[in-house]
Order: structure tokens, then C-alpha cells, then sequence
């Protein structure tokens, strides 16, 4: 406990000081002493009042001095008498004891934890150990989100907003990673039902659009069924924000679970996906085919291969289809009717748009 660390500090700084010193909590119990007998009584001070009000006030013979994090003062440092020394003694002591704060914040804090797990800062052992030490179930099955913004507003403060929209801090993390990216690790109950991720994914995009003016984006990450799991769950998010950044640059969410081949095409090697275009388009290159014939390309795939679907949707006849087909037929020697001609060549505009990226 915090209280022991303090009780230590005291300890060592008594042996140099020739007063009384101690520290009180809000709720004004002393909870450490260089006089043990003081230990568990209550202060005789009014109240805890805010740091902005009174950083050093003197009360029936003792000097106190707020400390804590930064926001508030949690602690009070106090030294008998009300003289230039005991205020020399309190401002002295304040220092090294705002130290223990943070670092015992920083070490007992869920949030901090999970920033530095999926930073990757922690070792194996040290995760397990950290997971008892702070009650965190391995157990629960939790998922990591993204939010990118590529225009992130001056005017709001996107972590507040998030931790506004998932206010359980003790379940769910909102982790700052930088300028554009927000990391949300959450907890779920389901982990089977996706379709809860994608209209949770979809909500986030909603409100910020809607009541902040926000455009954003967000990956959705595998799920994590164990602590561990929460590393790979976070770089999954990233990659479907990357993906979906190359593939489908309109869409607002990406679900990992659901990239489905442009997963895999993402994590070929360039030199590979070059080899297989050369393979597919031998006689012409895919740049060569015109814009109006890429556009027929990409509809008749949208309505499932189906040759009077498309023409109607086109307002072409279906000859005028036939006719386009022919002609990427005898460009590639693929025939798009035919299913698998059509994977081949489907998997070549994919990746034909990867390396674009690249």
C-alpha cells in the first residue's frame, strides 16, 4: 500500500528533522507518522480543501501542505509548528513524496498497464505477475479498436470524448497512442457475436461525426480471449485500419475477422505480387485497360457475375457486356465468366492496387 511507502519516507527523513511529520489522507486520518501513536487518528483541521484554494496553511500548531498528482491534491504532508522552518520542512518534503504518488499511480494503475502491454513494454513474467497484482481476470475476453482521425479537431479532446462514450474505467481502457490514433481495449461478453463489433465500430463513427463534426475510422482488432491475446488483438486493429486504407478507402470500419483475402494479399511480399501480375496480364498490362472498361469490370463483380443484372444496372444491353467480356478475354486469356477466371482475376486487381499503395 501507498501508506507503507510514505511510512518509509517518513522514517528516514525523521532521523534528520528534529519535528513531528506526517501525512493525512482526504478523509484526514494519519496514515503515517514519525510518531507512531499519531498513526490512525484524525487531524483537527476543518476539511481537505482543494489545492486551488490553499497550497500551505498552518492549523493549531501544525503546517500543512497539499500534494498529489497533478490534477488534485490526494495527501497532506504536515510539521509541528507554524514557523519559517516547519514551512521550509513541508516544501521539502513535498517533492520527493509527489514522486511516490506517481510512481506508485504509475504502478498500480490498470490504464497505465495496458498502454505498456500493448506497447509491448512488458516481459512475459512481469505480464502475468502484473495481472494479479492489479485483480485483472485473464479470463474475460476483451478487443482492441482503433480510432484514427486524419484531422484530428484542436477543439476536442478525443480521449475525454471516448472515455465519455465508455465510462468504465475499471473494464474498458481509452490508450492515447498519437496525434491520430486512439486505442480502445474493451471488454465483451459475447466474443462469438461479430455483428455487435461492427455496430459498436459503426456507433463510435456515428457519434463523433454527429456530435463532435469528427470523420474517423476504426479497425477492429481479433479477439483477445486472455491477457496476452491483447497485444496480437491491437496489432490486428492496425492492420485492418491499413487495409482497409488500400482496399476499401470509403468504408468507415474495418473488422480483421472480416478482410478476408485482401488480408492476405496485404502481407505478401511486393516482389511476389509483381511476379503474379506479369503471370496474369502477359500480353497487355491492367494499367492499359481504359477507365470505362475497369468501371464494367468492377460492376459485373458487384452483381455477382450475373451478365443481365449488371447491363441493367450499366443501361447497356447485354450484348454490349458480352462484348467487354470477349475483350478482357482476349487481353488476359481469362474468361470472367467462368468462376475461377474470375477469382484470378478479381485477386489481380487487388493486388494490382496493393502495390499502388506500396
Amino acid at each position: 500500500m501507498i501508506s507503507e511507502k510514505f511510512q518509509d519516507m517518513i522514517n528516514k527523513m525523521a532521523f534528520s528533522l528534529d519535528r513531528t511529520i506526517g501525512i493525512i489522507d482526504k478523509d484526514l486520518n494519519i496514515i503515517a507518522s514519525s510518531n507512531k501513536l499519531n498513526l490512525g487518528k484524525v487531524a483537527s483541521i476543518p476539511s481537505f480543501a482543494s489545492i486551488s484554494t490553499a497550497d500551505v496553511f498552518s492549523c493549531d500548531g501544525i503546517t500543512y501542505k497539499y500534494f498529489g498528482d497533478k490534477k488534485t491534491a490526494e495527501y497532506a504532508i504536515f510539521v509541528s509548528g507554524e514557523d519559517k522552518v516547519s514551512l521550509s520542512y513541508v516544501n521539502m518534503l513535498s517533492v520527493p513524496l509527489t514522486r511516490i504518488v506517481y510512481y506508485y499511480t504509475q504502478r498500480h494503475s490498470k490504464s497505465v498497464f495496458m498502454k505498456n502491454l500493448i506497447f509491448e513494454n512488458l516481459l512475459p513474467g512481469e505480464i502475468n505477475f502484473r495481472i494479479k497484482e492489479l485483480n485483472i481476470s485473464d479470463r474475460q475476453s476483451r478487443v482492441c479498436l482503433i480510432v484514427h482521425s486524419d484531422n484530428m479537431s484542436s477543439n476536442v479532446n478525443l480521449v475525454e470524448v471516448l472515455r465519455g462514450i465508455f465510462p468504465d474505467a475499471s473494464k474498458d481502457f481509452i490508450i492515447g497512442i498519437d496525434e491520430q490514433n486512439i486505442a480502445i481495449v474493451k471488454e465483451i461478453n459475447n466474443p462469438r457475436d461479430e455483428t455487435k463489433l461492427d455496430k459498436l465500430a459503426s456507433s463510435i463513427v456515428s457519434v463523433l461525426a454527429t456530435k463532435y463534426y469528427l470523420k474517423v475510422a476504426v479497425g477492429v482488432g481479433s479477439i483477445a480471449r486472455s491477457i496476452s491475446d491483447v497485444i496480437n488483438s491491437f496489432r490486428c486493429a492496425q492492420v485492418a485500419l491499413e487495409v482497409r486504407k488500400v482496399f476499401e478507402n470509403e468504408q468507415s470500419t474495418a473488422l480483421y475477422s472480416q478482410l478476408g483475402i485482401a488480408r492476405l494479399i496485404y502481407q505478401l511480399p511486393t516482389t511476389l505480387c509483381e511476379v503474379f501480375l506479369d503471370e496474369v496480364f502477359k500480353k497487355c498490362s491492367i494499367d492499359e485497360m481504359n477507365s470505362d472498361l475497369m468501371f464494367t469490370i468492377n460492376k459485373f463483380f458487384e452483381n455477382s457475375l450475373n451478365i443481365s443484372e449488371t447491363a441493367r444496372k450499366l443501361f447497356i444491353h447485354r450484348n454490349t457486356l458480352v462484348y467487354r467480356i470477349e475483350k478482357i478475354k482476349r487481353a488476359t486469356g481469362l474468361d470472367l465468366r467462368n468462376f475461377e477466371d474470375a477469382i484470378v482475376f478479381k485477386v489481380a486487381l487487388m493486388v494490382n492496387k496493393f502495390l499502388k499503395s506500396a
